[in-house]
């Protein structure tokens, strides 16, 4: 009895391990500056640079326009292996943008549920 409960805990704290590397290397692939193409908005399809921080296994960061100027804060943002959803204010209304991974600098994802998203990672220049 003793060695099944200690194969039990042995079994949890594996399964523990693995779900908190996964949200890590989540928060690492997404750290960095994303380019993102909004398509079908009311307004015509508009671009937006997210700018996301690692922060231990979280995201923080911003959102900028397409000439750079801020537009809100990330209010929060749930990570996993290869998606994450950022939570921002914009013109006034609380939204949402689903990231997933497409390969290592490409995304696809959707706002709101509504509308599409590619994107795709900018590297700084030497």
């Amino acid at each position: 009895m003793k060695k099944m409960t200690q194969l039990f805990a042995a079994l949890f704290i594996l399964f523990l391990t693995l779900g908190a590397k996964a949200q890590t290397s989540g928060a690492d692939y997404f750290a960095g500056k994303w380019n993102v193409l909004l398509k079908g908005l009311p307004n015509g399809d508009t671009k937006m640079f997210f700018v996301l921080e690692k922060k231990d296994t979280t995201i923080t960061g911003v959102v900028q326009d397409s000439t750079g100027n801020q537009i809100s804060k990330i209010d929060r943002a749930e990570v996993s292996a290869n998606t994450v959803t950022v939570y921002f204010n914009a013109q006034g209304y609380d939204v949402n943008l689903v990231m997933n991974k497409k390969d290592d600098d490409h995304i696809t994802g959707s706002l709101m549920a509504m509308f599409d998203a590619e994107g795709e990672r900018v590297k700084a220049t030497k």
